[in-house]
């Protein structure tokens, strides 16, 4: 096999052979060199450790996470506040209680939101303490941000290595992705999120949230998904350009919305590339186009959610704000 996409790890081992980048580009936020290593878990071997990184775990909503702007449909819903309608619930629990649990603040920010009137309850601007809400049932936003309060969905992120289909099961006996989740998890029914050929590594979102799993493969809402891709080098000039600007395929003109080179070594060159389109093997049909075949193909980040060092093979939970992103994203 071909040496390994520049994965930002500090160790040489599995770095593409050569120099460094050139001065100025970025890393490219691929996993960790040794998650790059295909194939399945064996037969009898321990499964991989659902650990990770959490990229949002020290935020709070609007401090260190940046306001969403939700859909322009939803801007337009015209204010309403709780002195137009009642939506106390006396048998509810405190709504700043909520959103603490909720990760957004502690208890005393919380309060300071809803006085600043940063905070909605099903389409509902609330400004004064002492309402309470059952969490079950209501939609709370804060900052433009619908926050996750129903405890029984879950959010994962999972890291596929080469060879593994994006199946829960798979009748061949191929390596799946219920080979990695822990016995407690495959009880649930979970959707992944779009898919990944059997060739391609990286990020893959794993829900029991049918709705969001539906929106965000829906390609009315153009979720942006990054990618890292190794062809053979050296690359002629222009075919950033002519991937911008849109190849013709069986299936119609494509084009990708970014395009650029992020490491080169004697005989190889990594691209990063983002696109819309969820359509099947799009990267790998339009770089057969432009006459580079893909060699690996790692997707490194799904809207919002990226893959960061998460190692190859692990899962890891989705934080709160993670959550709150990616609704945001599609409306919810």
């Amino acid at each position: 096999m071909t040496s390994s996409p520049r994965s930002g790890s500090s160790s040489g081992k599995n770095q593409p052979r050569g120099g460094k980048p050139r001065s100025g580009a970025p890393k490219s936020g691929a996993p960790k060199s040794g998650g790059f290593k295909s194939g399945a878990p064996k037969s009898g071997a321990r499964k991989p450790s659902q650990t990770g990184a959490r990229p949002f775990k020290n935020e709070q909503y609007g401090r260190t996470v940046k306001p969403v702007n939700r859909p322009t449909e939803q801007n337009r819903r015209p204010e309403r506040t709780t002195d137009d309608i009642d939506i106390h619930n006396a048998e509810g629990v405190r709504l700043q209680k909520v959103m603490a649990m909720a990760g957004v603040a502690s208890r005393r920010l919380c309060e300071d939101m809803i006085l600043e009137g940063r905070v909605q309850v099903d389409g509902i601007t609330v400004t004064q303490l002492g309402l309470r809400v059952d969490p079950d049932t209501v939609e709370i936003v804060v900052d433009g941000m619908t926050i996750q309060t129903n405890d029984n969905m879950v959010y994962m992120v999972f890291n596929k290595p080469r060879g593994v289909v994006s199946t829960m099961e798979d009748p061949e006996g191929r390596p799946c992705i219920s080979d990695y989740l822990k016995k407690r998890q495959t009880n649930e029914r979970l959707f992944h999120v779009g898919r990944l050929d059997t060739s391609t590594e990286g990020l893959l979102l794993l829900t029991n949230d049918g709705e969001l799993a539906n929106r965000l493969s829906h390609p009315k809402y153009g979720i942006p998904k990054t990618y890292l891709v190794q062809v053979r080098g050296p690359m002629a000039h222009g075919v950033g350009a002519q991937l911008k600007d849109g190849v013709e395929l069986e299936d119609g003109w494509q084009k990708v919305d970014s395009f650029r080179l992020v490491d080169s070594t004697p005989g190889h060159v990594l691209a990063e590339v983002v696109l819309h389109s969820g359509k099947n093997r799009i990267v790998r049909r339009m770089f057969d186009a432009v006459g580079y075949p893909v060699e690996r193909l790692v997707r490194v980040k799904f809207g919002p959610i990226a893959l960061g060092d998460q190692r190859q093979g692990s899962i890891r939970m989705l934080g709160r704000h993670e959550v709150g992103y990616l609704r945001s994203d599609v409306g919810m």
